[in-house]
């Protein structure tokens, strides 16, 4: 389980209840024990989290989350750059060795007790810090 962030124009979101009537740009998914999954989209110029923060920057953006409340630049850079990991001595139920669940979750061990996305087909690149650059379609 996880939560999908996204860039958003503040001017098409209602003040009262805060939903969003506008488009939106997948900027990536947090999820429990794993880095960031920051969203990399080369056909619009977006390759690394510089090329984010540029975004954040721009007049009228914002950040929401998929509940539809608004997140600050700080809190995004933390949940991308600032993760930790409960670090389990022990491989989740169902998997008889942390070489297995590698194995069949494209995974590895990554920084603060946290898992990582292998570079491969799914995975572009690690950022420094707790991020994956991810490309294509997920959530």
């Amino acid at each position: 389980m996880g939560t999908n962030y996204y860039l958003c124009d503040s001017t098409k979101i209602c003040p009262t209840c805060g939903h969003n009537s506008g488009q939106r740009l997948h900027i990536g998914k947090s999820s429990a024990g794993w880095c960031f999954s920051l969203q990399v989209l080369p056909e619009d110029g977006i390759n690394s989290l510089d090329d984010w923060m540029v975004c954040f920057a721009a007049p009228g953006a914002c950040i929401q989350n998929e509940y539809d409340e608004r997140v600050s630049v700080e809190e995004m850079m933390a949940h991308i750059t600032k993760r930790k990991g409960s670090g389990r001595p022990s491989p989740p139920h169902g998997y008889p060795s942390w070489g297995d669940f590698h194995a069949r979750n494209y995974s590895e061990p990554g920084p603060n007790g946290l898992l990582r996305h292998r570079i491969g087909r799914h995975c572009v690149g690690h950022g420094d810090g707790t991020y994956d650059l991810i490309p294509g379609e997920f959530s």
